[in-house]
């Protein structure tokens, strides 16, 4: 922002009047700031390109937010809101976000945070094919992989996924967790019984009895050879 309009953002904020193109007096105003910024306005007041008494006018709540990479849970919710958002845009029928293209998404870096990721699934919206978005329409603008972050960085993101996926987990019965991995077990394994089994661990009787016990609820259970039209996620 150039230091001249520093001068007149602070004089409305401070005197609560401004001076409209061609008026003769100025003008009374009731304003409320919200400001945000991507820089470091305290190193930008040292080094002369931010006027230190506008910066103590804007900095009374100060509230600063995490990098998408960091806040691994909202990375899932928001492909999924994207999803449906360029979905409906361009005409298409909504393709749920992949788990192998979810764990894609979850390792990257993201340097440009929510535009980046917003960018990254209108794209892959409209070059996925089949029935959800998968780790092939994921791509960089340039038609790369998206950037990995450094090491450290991965460390930090391995720990913060494992938070989240714990979190999401606070608060559900062992059932309901149950339920959900055996059913996105059965979509991995497109509805075959006997493999979904022995991932799981469990007899393929154990099984059938726990898809009996969600068809008679009124559950989507995959027919053998199909997986569900929305995984759940």
């Amino acid at each position: 922002m150039d230091v001249r309009l520093q001068a007149k953002l602070l004089r409305a904020i401070q005197e609560r009047v401004i001076d409209r193109v061609g008026g003769s007096k100025p003008v009374p105003v009731d304003i409320r700031i919200i400001a945000t910024s991507n820089r470091n306005l305290a190193e930008a007041v040292k080094d002369g390109s931010f006027r230190e008494d506008l910066l103590y006018r804007l900095n009374v709540v100060n509230l600063k937010l995490p990098a998408l990479r960091q806040r691994p849970q909202d990375i899932v919710a928001l492909s999924d809101h994207f999803a449906r958002k360029y979905a409906e845009a361009n005409g298409m029928p909504f393709r749920p976000v992949g788990e192998d293209a979810r764990r894609q998404l979850l390792t990257a870096a993201w340097p440009g945070n929510v535009r980046e990721l917003e960018n990254t699934i209108h794209r892959a919206v409209l070059l996925a094919s089949g029935d959800e978005i998968g780790p092939d329409a994921i791509l960089a603008p340039d038609g790369g992989t998206l950037m990995a972050p450094s090491s450290s960085d991965t460390v930090t993101k391995a720990a913060l996924t494992a938070e989240a996926v714990t979190r999401a987990l606070v608060g559900r019965t062992v059932a309901e967790v149950e339920r959900d991995l055996i059913l996105d077990t059965l979509d991995h394994c497109l509805g075959n019984r006997t493999h979904a089994a022995n991932i799981l661990g469990i007899s393929i009787r154990t099984l059938r009895n726990k898809l009996n016990e969600y068809t008679d609820a009124g559950l989507d259970v995959p027919a053998p050879g199909q997986a569900r039209t929305q995984m759940a996620g």
